[in-house]
């Protein structure tokens, strides 16, 4: 089994390998006054969670016709890749034995980790910045406490429903998985529509396959969070053209990692996160999906309502 998985590995890394890769692009964040207030007005807290309403639900039910569900969450364990010094650690604690006749006893469990960041994750907007500054300009130092943020938390998405669309990029790209430092440019976005003959729309929830949780996903943690495929600041800024309720995708941080400019960190969380008021879904399990060629669906998702906190481990799913 382990010849076999690494034979699958090299003929993976080799598809990817084969593919040309677009010249590193450097990106600055705007100055406060040229992105703020949000096109969703001064004070706005929830982005493109106002993108939610029902017609957006009424749109994606509509796309369900056979009832098939899918869940698009990994699941919580501790063998999972964690990123830098966090931690999911789970303790069963047999709490009592009732005294009643019919001996009811009673099991619970403490979990340790960093929750709101961790597997299959939503992040809010309070989880990046630019600077000392957040989403709509809201400044870090008056929103930020000990415990918790005041204006961002994640208790303010709700429930999203809406379309759901698979851009399988790796099928586009004929490979089982793209290899590791892989940008993904507007130009691959846009050739995996034309394969799944599709057109986004606004409020649609995008999700990106680059095949990397399916070969390594508790199979190589350490590969998985070194580096990864993803898309760049130029995919990003397209997308976000589009009006997005959510982006994600099945690698740790649905962008390119590490940028191809080693000056920059990270900069489509600021895009998506900090600039236009955009979710990102990091994490997500796409495999059933794409083997079904299941390019659109209803998609549902609700983050936990952890007041202040920047983010929540989640389980969506899609719908057919």
């Amino acid at each position: 089994m382990r010849t076999s998985l690494l034979a699958l590995l090299t003929i993976a890394v080799f598809a990817g390998a084969t593919m040309p890769q677009s010249r590193a692009q450097s990106w600055q964040p705007p100055a406060d006054g040229g992105r703020c207030p949000s096109k969703w007005g001064a004070g706005d807290q929830r982005g493109s969670g106002n993108l939610m309403g029902p017609q957006s639900v009424l749109k994606a039910a509509r796309l369900i016709r056979t009832g098939k569900v899918y869940e698009l969450g990994q699941v919580l364990s501790a063998s999972m890749p964690l990123f830098g010094t966090r931690k999911f650690e789970l303790t069963t604690k047999r709490t009592f034995m009732n005294p009643g006749t019919n001996r009811r006893g009673s099991n619970e469990e403490a979990v340790y980790s960093e929750i709101g960041q961790v597997g299959t994750q939503f992040d809010a907007f309070s989880h990046q910045t630019i600077g000392g500054s957040l989403y709509n300009c809201f400044p870090l130092e008056e929103i930020a406490t000990r415990n918790g943020f005041t204006k961002l938390g994640v208790q303010n998405v709700g429930m999203l429903m809406t379309r759901g669309v698979l851009l399988d990029v790796a099928a586009a790209k004929g490979a089982a998985m793209l290899e590791a430092g892989y940008e993904i440019t507007p130009a691959d976005l846009e050739a995996a529509l034309r394969r799944q003959k599709l057109a986004l729309e606004a409020g649609d929830a995008v999700l990106i396959r680059t095949g990397w949780s399916r070969w390594l996903w508790g199979k190589d943690n350490a590969r998985y969070g070194a580096s990864s495929p993803g898309i760049g600041v130029a995919a990003a800024e397209w997308l976000a053209q589009k009006n997005p309720m959510v982006v994600g995708a099945d690698n740790p941080s649905v962008e390119v990692s590490p940028n191809p400019d080693a000056k920059v960190s990270l900069p489509v969380h600021q895009v998506m996160l900090v600039v236009n008021g955009v979710h990102l879904l990091e994490n997500l399990k796409l495999e059933e999906l794409a083997a079904e060629g299941a390019g659109e669906f209803a998609f549902v998702i609700q983050p936990l309502k952890m007041q202040g906190a920047t983010g929540s481990t989640v389980a969506p799913a899609a719908i057919r």
